[in-house]
């Protein structure tokens, strides 16, 4: 990179976390003081698109160069279906797994679901309830969740990673791009309790330490669809699977429970992302002895 190219690299980060902040420290305040959820959500949409935001300012305005984004629809068939279904896939695994270890909080009856309604649920309607968002999840809701998360995907899988890889390495790259993606979250984290609540184990560094290695672990993965397909629909279109899909095992535990939610069962905890963490280092170390 020329050095103008590195001072934008270094405006995008700038600009990127400081227009989201706002975002998200103005939605949270709205959400505390004001009981505003539907600003709070509105807050968590403009911050999904401040990284292309970021990308738009640097490229065309600051260096006044292409986006340099691939913008086509391409790509093999079985990178898009593992964009579609992969993380329905690893929600299943990390969630078995964390039963595996902790079968006493499995919960059949979906107490936690329960709850949240009021506790005014039968069996039929939760079966029901179940059945119809968890196909809405795997089939329909990837292709409508992957717009907004466009914003991010064309900021960093788009933008940043390959600057870090070229700058880091496959491995270091992808390793400080989990790690920026995850810092990024923080304000969400700690003003809201943004993924895992803010009464669970270790809070709230054990939280942010968490989320920055199930951010790399995506950020692996959705990394290299990029890579394989160079089009940025495909990482998009994975990255709203994931989080139509996310919090579905959540239901299968008791609400006392989630005091170790930051452990599992979503594919976020640290005992059900270890699936998804295992590919993501495979994949990368087989691509860095291919290089070699």
């Amino acid at each position: 990179m020329s050095a103008k190219e590195k001072q934008g690299f270094s405006l995008y980060f700038l600009i990127a976390f400081g227009l989201a902040w706002l975002c998200q420290v103005g939605g949270c305040m709205a959400l505390l003081q004001q009981k505003n959820a539907v600003l709070y959500q509105l807050a968590l949409i403009a911050t999904m698109f401040c990284p292309l935001l970021a990308v738009l300012l640097v490229q065309k305005v600051f260096l006044r160069q292409p986006v340099g984004i691939g913008w086509k629809v391409q790509g093999k068939r079985r990178f898009w279906l593992a964009a579609w279904f992969g993380p329905a896939v690893f929600t299943l695994l990390g969630a078995v797994l964390y039963f595996a270890v902790f079968p006493s909080r499995l919960d059949f009856s979906c107490s936690w679901l329960v709850a949240a309604y009021g506790g005014e649920m039968d069996a039929q309607t939760l079966r029901s309830y179940l059945l119809q968002n968890g196909l809405f999840a795997v089939i329909l809701a990837p292709a409508i969740n992957m717009f907004p998360a466009l914003g991010e995907e064309v900021g960093w899988r788009g933008y940043m990673m390959p600057r870090l890889k070229e700058r880091f390495g496959l491995l270091n790259g992808r390793l400080l791009g989990g790690v920026v993606w995850g810092v990024w979250h923080w304000p969400l984290m700690l003003l809201v309790g943004y993924e895992y609540g803010t009464n669970y184990l270790g809070a709230p560094v054990l939280g942010l330490v968490v989320w920055c290695v199930v951010c790399f672990a995506l950020n692996t993965l959705l990394d290299l669809l990029y890579e394989k397909t160079e089009s940025i629909w495909v990482p998009a279109i994975a990255h709203g699977a994931f989080n139509a899909i996310v919090a579905l095992p959540q239901v299968l535990i008791t609400p006392a429970d989630a005091y170790y939610n930051v452990l599992g069962p979503m594919p976020i905890g640290l005992i059900s992302v270890l699936p998804m963490l295992a590919v993501a280092v495979g994949l990368t170390l087989h691509q860095m002895k291919q290089e070699q």
